[in-house]
């Protein structure tokens, strides 16, 4: 016989949504915070996704609103037959405000304390309209540079930059985060999140773990330990970082960005062996000046186990991450991410030629970045280019 007995369904209090909501902002995940109340990870998400995992604002009566043990004093006074001056003057407050308070809630007969404090907390939901509500044009600005891919950073510093001194058409990414996720403002269309880096539902704590991963090991290989504190400081251009991102069917990306300005160069390779590897990240090495390719940084994969030739043809030095530490590559990691928006996890890389591959850097090389100071990379780029002569 089947047992047909189903767990009763739980209801949080306010102590416990607090808490859950405490948790979520730590980085937990859903379903840590579930184990700490006995319940799936399900029973945890309707609660956050119904402010797309943006905390709501802790709501506060107002101290000039009357309170529950007023109404119950006006709810004695009625039923004592007392006149609404008489109650008035017992609460220190404005005959005018005791009658109005009767009036809405039922009148002398049908006044009730509880039920019309309730309708009081009910009534003072105003929730107020947002900038982007407010103003049609910057939403439809917005709205443009997300279906360009550009992140909330990058359009909130467009919009200083473009409107310098002109606040109305300036929005912060926290404002834009917001529209987005909190469908109930009804500003920005919900198909925007399939635009942003991320394409996850709800939005993550700034805390929440991101795991990493490092393999190979590498004959020969110089730690990045040994590399110059010039190129760490960025203040020289010509230093790169490189990785691969990995497709269907063994298929594989070159990935390259120049440190100083974080101009990107994407490679197809025919797959993942290091003839095949050196071969194209060489043939990419032949487009600049030599003197803006004096360095290297790469994972510990054995894709690049032949460096020794890469660096006896271009003069480049070559370094190498600690293991499980591609964290020490962060310009090449953040960027891979951002590929991700034009290359997604599972399909085949093989299809796009090299001039796709061209366009799609092109276009990111277009973007502003914050840490440019709003610049582009093709900008910063194209400078030290002409700087080498």
């Amino acid at each position: 016989m089947l047992d047909t007995k189903q767990r009763r369904r739980i209801y949080f209090t306010v102590d416990q949504k607090h808490e859950i909501w405490d948790r979520w902002q730590r980085g937990e995940s859903m379903s840590s915070i579930g184990r700490g109340f006995d319940r799936d990870s399900s029973s945890i998400y309707p609660l956050l996704a119904h402010t797309g995992g943006i905390r709501p604002p802790t709501r506060k009566r107002s101290r000039l609103a009357l309170t529950l043990a007023e109404r119950e004093e006006i709810s004695r006074g009625l039923t004592s037959f007392l006149s609404m001056r008489s109650i008035a003057r017992r609460l220190g407050r404005s005959p005018s405000t005791v009658s109005r308070e009767v009036k809405r809630n039922g009148g002398t007969s049908r006044y009730r304390a509880a039920r019309s404090d309730q309708s009081a907390w009910d009534r003072s939901r105003r929730p107020k309209p947002c900038k982007l509500a407010c103003n049609r044009s910057l939403c439809q600005t917005v709205a443009g540079k997300l279906q360009r891919h550009w992140s909330l950073e990058q359009i909130a510093g467009w919009l200083r930059r473009k409107y310098p001194g002109e606040g109305h058409n300036h929005v912060s990414h926290e404002t834009i985060y917001r529209s987005l996720y909190v469908q109930a403002r009804g500003v920005l269309k919900k198909e925007l999140l399939s635009h942003l880096r991320a394409k996850r539902k709800i939005r993550r704590s700034q805390y929440a773990s991101l795991k990493r991963d490092g393999l190979g090991q590498i004959k020969d290989a110089v730690s990045i330990s040994e590399r110059p504190a010039s190129v760490e400081v960025r203040a020289i251009p010509g230093h790169w970082e490189g990785d691969l991102i990995a497709g269907s069917t063994n298929s594989y990306i070159a990935t390259l960005v120049e440190r100083h300005s974080r101009y990107v160069m994407l490679a197809k390779v025919a797959n993942k062996d290091t003839n095949s590897v050196v071969s194209a990240l060489l043939k990419q090495s032949h487009k600049l000046p030599s003197e803006l390719y004096k360095s290297l940084t790469w994972d510990r994969g054995k894709e690049l186990a032949d460096h020794k030739r890469f660096k006896l043809a271009t003069n480049a030095d070559v370094y190498f991450c600690d293991p499980h530490s591609p964290w020490q590559r962060g310009s090449n990691e953040n960027t891979n991410r951002l590929l991700r928006q034009y290359f997604q996890k599972g399909t085949d890389l093989s299809v796009y030629s090299q001039v796709k591959l061209n366009a799609v850097a092109r276009q990111l090389n277009e973007r502003l970045r914050k840490t440019l100071s709003y610049e582009t990379p093709a900008e910063r780029f194209e400078a030290c280019v002409a700087a080498t002569g």
